[in-house]
């Protein structure tokens, strides 16, 4: 059986909440977009399971459509709702297109309470408290990426509003890409209460909450890759069996996603995310892993948002770039950064240079476009 696919325009949140509503409820499934075209191969049925339709993109830059069922969508909702202060209203910070975005209208529509919906775009965090103050149920909660979090940490600073905003919710989630363990410490010394979100839209989005599954959700490292496994998983791509049968596999009675992370799981449970399994370069007959470089540069003051990637070199073969937004650091800086990789990850993970970008080209997801970035970076 099947049921429609609608595509709405997921630039009014409104119009997503309203059509994840009558998704939930038995009509037809959504497909948020970001403009007014609608692909002329997106299909206008999907199998009745279906309630979502996530597009992202992959390393390969090749659009994605993830579909997710309503049964997994509101196993997302009560796994959250468990993991944190129970049912509660929530305010949308993020794009209704990404899956975080979703799960936060998903979440308020399970809980019956109104969320409060940021308008898309430039995140402001005067805005962001104010929406908040809106907010009435004595749970409350926010998702946010890293880049708002900072920002919203450095305006509550000089800015009580946006300080007292952080410190009222229940919950603030953080997610969509690694948070630097300084911006976590820096939140959660400055009272947010801030809980680390690990996922993705075939997991429903975050099912990992500070390195422990949430609800009936499971981990796994296989060979080193990290395995997602839990009601919340998606039914795979739309119309891609082949990429759904590399990434869906069937283990133990059970069913998991292969997340192409590079992780550990501690004796505890606890698991620790150390970069993606395709991120390795090898420089000068060394292997040097970009997320370790990328991890030991974000702790560094100022370079919370910067993106390591590869490129080529003449003498070295591959060298990891430093890539970021904003003005540029002098060369006393740039020294200051390489001794700080060196220092951790060794001599063969030195940058080999800063490139300074006007804005980080971005996935749909939200994530860096890191094809484009290495395109940029080319020699």
């Amino acid at each position: 059986m099947t049921r429609p696919l609608v595509a709405v325009d997921a630039r009014s949140p409104e119009r997503v909440l309203l059509a994840l509503r009558a998704a939930l409820a038995g009509g037809p499934a959504v497909a948020p977009r970001t403009d007014d075209v609608v692909p002329a191969d997106l299909p206008t049925t999907v199998p009745l399971p279906v309630a979502l339709v996530i597009e992202t993109s992959g390393s390969s830059g090749r659009p994605k459509r993830v579909a997710l069922g309503t049964d997994a969508l509101l196993a997302g909702a009560a796994a959250a709702d468990g993991a944190l202060g129970g049912p509660g209203q929530w305010l949308l910070a993020l794009p209704a297109h990404y899956v975080a975005g979703t799960n936060v209208l998903v979440r308020s529509i399970a809980a019956g309470t109104e969320p409060e919906l940021l308008a898309p775009g430039h995140f402001d965090a005067a805005t962001f408290a104010r929406a908040a103050a809106r907010l009435t149920h004595p749970v409350r909660y926010t998702s946010l990426v890293p880049a708002q979090l900072v920002t919203a940490l450095d305006a509550a600073e000089h800015d009580e509003g946006v300080a007292a905003a952080l410190r009222g919710f229940t919950a603030v989630l953080v997610g969509g890409q690694a948070t630097p363990a300084s911006v976590v410490d820096r939140a959660r010394a400055s009272g947010v209460p801030l809980v680390r979100t690990y996922g993705s839209s075939e997991t429903g989005g975050g099912c990992v909450y500070d390195g422990r599954p949430v609800g009936q959700a499971r981990v796994a490292v296989v060979g080193g890759q990290v395995e997602l496994s839990g009601p919340s998983l998606a039914e795979g791509y739309l119309d891609d069996e082949a990429r759904t049968a590399a990434a869906f596999v069937e283990r133990d009675g059970r069913r998991w996603y292969r997340t192409g992370d590079a992780g550990t799981v501690s004796d505890e449970g606890l698991l620790t995310v150390t970069g993606r399994l395709d991120d390795v370069v090898v420089s000068g007959g060394e292997k040097v892993s970009l997320g370790a470089v990328e991890r030991v540069v974000r702790e560094l003051p100022g370079w919370a948002g910067a993106v390591v990637v590869r490129s080529t070199h003449e003498r070295w073969g591959e060298v990891p770039v430093v890539v970021r937004a904003g003005e540029g650091p002098d060369g006393g800086t740039l020294a200051e950064l390489r001794a700080a990789v060196v220092a951790e990850a060794g001599r063969g993970a030195a940058p080999d240079r800063v490139v300074v970008v006007e804005r980080l080209p971005l996935l749909p997801s939200g994530k860096p476009d890191r094809l484009a970035l290495e395109r940029l970076v080319a020699p």
